[in-house]
């Protein structure tokens, strides 16, 4: 069976990438609006398996990858911004605060018609940020299409007072232990 990661996102490819198995990629054509009163857990559960459904048709028998994240600040999902006023804010309303990402996970097995999901949090506790600091930051590395405003894998790691979660991946949206397990119950080992 090939893989296919329902995503048009650089950075889950580039995650992805480091199991080392051949895949494919298709972007899933979905409304990734909340629900009334959805929580965050059941907004990413949801459009993770949306996703990988929504790209099903294309790639019959296949496996195929759903994912989707967010990010919660005080009880509040804090979405991508998309603009460096909306990039500052975040930051810094994220300053001295412990921000949990809940990223969203399925797998869907085509071949059996059987969906794997899961939900993986990771929390991440912000040093207090003066403003000079995170205009600085936005300078170097402007995250405006990164949920929270940064790139962990980057230079926003220094804005970090620590980190809690099982597999830092998650907070580029794409958890791999989780998905290594999931593979594992379709029969893909890795390595």
């Amino acid at each position: 069976m090939n893989l296919v990661l329902a995503s048009s996102s650089v950075y889950r490819q580039q995650t992805l990438a480091k199991l080392g198995l051949p895949f494919q990629c298709m972007s899933p054509d979905i409304d990734e609006s909340a629900l009334p009163h959805e929580s965050a857990t059941g907004l990413v559960l949801r459009l993770a398996e949306q996703k990988a459904r929504a790209i099903a048709p294309h790639f019959p028998k296949q496996l195929i990858i759903g994912s989707d994240q967010v990010c919660v600040n005080q009880g509040q999902i804090v979405g991508k911004p998309g603009t460096r006023a909306r990039a500052k804010a975040q930051l810094l309303a994220a300053s001295g605060q412990t921000l949990t990402f809940y990223t969203g996970l399925a797998l869907w097995d085509d071949s059996q018609q059987q969906m794997h999901s899961l939900v993986e949090p990771f929390a991440v506790r912000f040093r207090i940020l003066e403003e000079a600091q995170v205009e600085r930051y936005l300078d170097k590395e402007p995250a405006l299409d990164c949920a929270g405003a940064f790139k962990c894998e980057g230079l926003g790691i220094s804005l970090f007072e620590h980190l809690e979660g099982r597999d830092p991946n998650s907070l580029v949206g794409l958890p791999l232990i989780a998905l290594v397990d999931l593979l594992g119950r379709c029969g893909i080992a890795v390595p």
